[in-house]
């Protein structure tokens, strides 16, 4: 049986999709998505193999991202919840800005200042261009549905962290998934407009 060091050796903690760097922080979540592909025992997002056995260290994702000059942007991603290491990112980030990344954004669920217990918005200026957050539904109850958070809010520490964020990042959008039963895509996307951030419609079951 092969050990869990040695699948750790072998884990990717960096890819490649659509001229982006993403890498991998954490197969961790604060959330269980009924849409999540790792939840049906699937960890291949198009072609690259993405269950880490143990997180990465910071200086393996700096390796990991290589040149950042080469790509569009560097993308903390995954399948889990980047900001459950919020000083691992952040650190990242900053190594990544003295390498000349010029474009660094982060997929996330919105959740970080609920789970951390603070508001981690103003930590992310200066290096974080762009946040993607998942918004998913256009209420508590249809978010509770498809998202399934373990923590009370949640639906609103989402619209939250939106709304502070903001004021520290340059590009803020809530994302919202086209086929999920009872999502009203219209709706996420008024949302957003009152929140003053941006707005991008996926696909259901296709990732990255």
């Amino acid at each position: 049986m092969t050990s869990v060091p040695q699948q750790a050796s072998r884990q990717t903690v960096g890819y490649t999709l659509n001229g982006n760097r993403y890498l991998n922080v954490t197969s961790r979540c604060t959330l269980r998505c009924a849409f999540c592909p790792k939840f049906h025992r699937e960890w291949t997002v198009r072609g690259h193999a993405l269950r880490l056995y143990q997180d990465p260290a910071v200086e393996e994702m700096v390796a990991a991202a290589g040149d950042p000059r080469e790509y569009d942007a560097v993308v903390f991603c995954g399948l889990g919840e980047p900001l459950l290491r919020l000083g691992a990112v952040i650190e990242t980030a900053r190594r990544l800005r003295d390498k000349g990344a010029t474009r660094i954004r982060i997929n996330t669920d919105g959740l970080a200042s609920l789970i951390h217990g603070e508001d981690v918005t103003p930590r992310l200026a200066g290096l974080i261009d762009a946040l993607s957050i998942s918004l998913n539904a256009q209420d508590a109850a249809t978010y509770a549905r498809h998202c399934r958070p373990t923590r009370g809010g949640s639906f609103e520490a989402v619209l939250d962290f939106a709304r502070k964020a903001r004021e520290h990042v340059p590009e803020v959008a809530l994302t919202a998934i086209d086929g999920l039963e009872g999502v009203d895509i219209a709706a996420c996307e008024a949302i957003a407009r009152d929140l003053g951030v941006g707005f991008r419609r996926r696909v259901l079951d296709v990732v990255g």
